[in-house]
């Protein structure tokens, strides 16, 4: 369960969105950190099909998306940067329609969303009409509705925008648990430093490149004990490789 890209590169016309973009993506949470601008929203827009592939390629539990795009699209759960719930209706009800168009009934929409709900604190607000929840609960309704149909890889496009410290802190936390609970592959993208643990596995993006990876523990090990947002300010600046030691 996996999640192989390939010197992906893509332009919009003249201008360089990605340039020869090249990691795997195994289980577990990983943080595709980057600037804004860095190139994020077109690598989620490319692995959720909203845009066709340009060059390189992208490989799903080793084979060819262009092969198993209908396999990957069912075993794919996403979280985009502007909010897709209905506000008028309930939290239920937008769970319900979400399962309605993966072939789930009601009840069984129920069954599947409860212990998603439970663990991230929502039980209490299933009634509730979305535009009564505060930011952090609607932002865990959509990663619930995004694991209802059990997804083996989930793509969280900044998902903690315009949260406070605590509930990002809290969302996070809750992501990871569920990582630990089910053989899931999240891609988490951000450009805040403070939402990453050490064991996460990290890809730094500027530019459209891949400036470095491997685990949050690990990246700070290899520039000399710095810290990650040294290292990722190093990587993101237009000098970058001039200040920090690696080793």
């Amino acid at each position: 369960m996996n999640i192989e890209v390939q010197n992906l590169t893509f332009r919009y016309g003249s201008r360089l969105a990605l340039d020869r973009l090249s990691f795997t993506l195994h289980p577990g949470l990983n943080i595709l950190l980057g600037p804004n601008g860095a190139g994020k929203s077109t690598l989620f827009a490319l692995l959720t099909q909203l845009y066709a592939l340009q060059e390189g390629d992208v490989h799903i539990d080793n084979q060819p998306l262009s092969k198993a795009k209908r396999a990957y699209l069912k075993k794919l759960g996403v979280v985009f940067q502007q909010s897709t719930l209905d506000l008028d209706l309930s939290v239920e009800q937008n769970l319900r329609y979400y399962g309605a168009l993966h072939g789930i009934g009601a009840r069984e929409s129920r069954a599947l969303a409860l212990p998603l709900l439970e663990h991230f604190a929502l039980k209490d607000r299933l009634h509730d009409k979305v535009r009564t929840l505060n930011g952090g609960h609607r932002r865990r309704v959509e990663i619930v509705r995004a694991l209802m149909h059990s997804p083996s890889f989930l793509l969280l496009d900044e998902p903690s925008a315009g949260l406070d410290p605590a509930t990002r802190a809290r969302l996070g936390e809750a992501v990871r648990d569920i990582c630990r609970q089910r053989p899931l592959c999240v891609l988490w993208a951000t450009h805040i430093i403070e939402e990453v643990s050490d064991d996460d596995n990290v890809l730094i993006l500027h530019h459209g490149k891949l400036r470095d990876t491997g685990t949050a523990r690990k990246l700070k090990d290899k520039y000399a004990g710095a810290q990650l947002s040294d290292i990722f300010g190093q990587l993101t600046s237009e000098g970058e490789g001039d200040v920090l030691v690696r080793i």
